[in-house]
């Protein structure tokens, strides 16, 4: 078996782990990282070995869905000991550095009163020495900038926390990514290779391209007993859908979620792809069905669900170019997906706001993103204008609509969208479910509650489509397909305020004659 034409089963998942819990953006950035390691993971760790039994049965409540629960059997508290050690003991400089970013922050609320920064340098903790500049706002508030390109380079990102668990999917939701660290289990494979790793392009290309055990047991450096499960995860018979490519025209696929697939004969664009691979399910398209080489991935933004790295890892073989948005260089919300990816291995091209990215047949135009984070000052998000045989498509994201005149502006600029991809999440969670552990001041509850990671309500998406004049509107990224419950942990139901939401917009579309759906599983448009 060991040369004989080999393809990876369709069913196979990865999932990228960094000190054993699941990789998002904000725990591979450096500086973030250690942020969310400090002051999020740690004293999660530290919350469940007090009482692991209330954990469990927290994360097994339909209530607390998506909260910050454990969801690891008792009998299997001494390895959550185990790793709270590890990483206290190893990755004790970061949590030092995380520790040092609080410090700094402090002295300058302290002392940087509007007066010459400079003697401020030599009192920031050392732990920062030569990775921060200090510097005032227009406002006269002083802040903190990060190097990222030096985090990167310097022992804050360490390759060695990288691992990743190789399994079937099951059809089963998995424990909540934000939450639950993966321990070793007897059903996965467990490589400890950083997600950058050649070998791992070598295993996912076979998804596409022939290729055989001898040759991937020496590209991923397995022993025997990691070469034998392998083994079982190889087939002699592709799993590839054969209208995976058109031969004609164009065509839109929706993959669920905010993951958009559109094609000419000559070229693939995927938007935020978060792709199943439950290929024996039959109501969704699955990695299967995905062009063999895709031109450009677009990502919107850096949020868990749009930036999905379970996804990515598998498509990198066969993507030409991941397209980011540009961030604004520094900020501790704000990191760059583009050193980001670029780390990870990713060819990346990142664009501000009306920059063009061409690609055979078509271009994208990078548009404005208004909203959804908190009101942090986030600039790494984007929407995105497509130009593709002959159509106009927005992908709008979650994007809101709080500010119509944006949209009037874009059009101004680009003219008409034909079709028009919008989010509702009208509803989102709190700033402090996503972003806690990087407020250097508290925030109470009632301010939390109040600054939501919402997109459009109805009037706001009807007042887009006003300003847009679009042909067609449909709504996506609403989180509700079943293979997204570990990452999304969404829970909706016809009486929901996002649903009634949705269904206002819908009824004042057909009100108007336009064309409209609330997208949900999979839907394709040909033309």
């Amino acid at each position: 078996m060991a040369d004989d034409p080999l393809f990876l089963k369709s069913k196979v998942i990865v999932e990228p782990l960094l000190d054993r819990f699941i990789a998002w953006p904000y725990t591979v950035a450096p500086v973030q990282s250690a942020m969310n390691l400090a002051f999020l993971q740690v004293p999660l760790l530290e919350s469940y070995l007090q009482a692991p039994q209330v954990h469990v049965a927290a994360s097994n409540n339909p209530e607390l869905r998506g909260g910050y629960f454990i969801n690891i059997a008792e009998e299997r508290a001494g390895e959550v000991r185990d790793l709270l050690a590890e990483i206290k003991r190893d990755r004790a400089h970061i949590l030092k550095f995380a520790e040092a970013v609080v410090a700094g922050q402090e002295l300058l609320r302290a002392n940087a009163t509007g007066f010459d920064l400079s003697p401020l340098y030599s009192k920031l903790p050392p732990e920062l020495g030569g990775l921060v500049e200090v510097a005032y706002d227009t406002d006269n508030q002083a802040q903190m900038r990060f190097t990222e390109p030096l985090a990167y380079a310097g022992d804050l990102y360490q390759e060695s926390r990288q691992k990743v668990q190789l399994s079937f999917e099951t059809g089963i939701e998995r424990p909540f990514v934000l939450s639950t660290p993966r321990l070793p289990s007897p059903d996965v494979l467990e490589l400890d290779i950083p997600f950058g790793h050649a070998g791992l392009a070598e295993l996912f290309r076979a998804r596409v391209h022939p290729t055989t055990l001898g040759h991937l047991r020496e590209a991923l450096e397995l022993n025997d007993a990691q070469a034998e499960r392998l083994a079982g995860m190889l087939t002699d018979r592709p799993g590839l859908a054969p209208d995976r490519h058109i031969d004609a025209g164009g065509r839109v696929r929706y993959f669920g979620h905010a993951c958009l697939v559109m094609q000419t004969p000559q070229a693939a664009i995927v938007t935020d792809p978060f792709i199943s691979a439950d290929s024996s399910a039959g109501d969704r398209y699955t990695l299967d069905d995905l062009p063999d080489h895709i031109d450009l991935v677009l990502i919107t933004h850096g949020h868990q669900d749009h930036i999905v790295f379970e996804t990515l890892l598998q498509l990198r073989p066969r993507i030409g170019s991941v397209v980011v948005p540009r961030s604004s260089r520094g900020n501790l919300a704000d990191p760059s997906l583009g050193l980001m990816l670029k780390a990870l291995g990713f060819p990346v091209i990142e664009v501000d706001d009306f920059d063009e990215v061409e690609f055979p047949g078509g271009k994208v135009t990078a548009t404005p993103f208004l909203g959804e984070h908190c009101d942090l000052d986030i600039r790494a998000k984007s929407t995105y204008w497509v130009d593709l045989a002959g159509r106009k498509i927005f992908v709008g994201a979650d994007s809101s609509g709080i500010d119509p005149m944006l949209y009037r502006h874009v059009r101004q600029h680009l003219g008409t969208a034909d079709m028009a991809f919008l989010g509702m999440e009208c509803d989102g969670a709190p700033l402090t479910w996503l972003y806690q552990a990087l407020l250097t001041i508290p925030v109470t509850k009632k301010m939390s509650d109040s600054r939501k990671l919402s997109g459009s309500n109805a009037e706001q998406a009807a007042a887009i489509m006003t300003e847009f004049g679009a042909g067609a509107a449909y709504v996506y990224a609403m989180g509700e397909e079943p293979w997204l419950g570990h990452v999304m942990a969404t829970t909706y139901n016809e009486d929901t305020y996002q649903i009634k939401q949705i269904d206002e917009f819908m009824t004042w579309c057909k009100d108007r004659g336009i064309p409209s759906g609330h997208l949900y599983g999979r839907q394709e448009w040909r033309w």
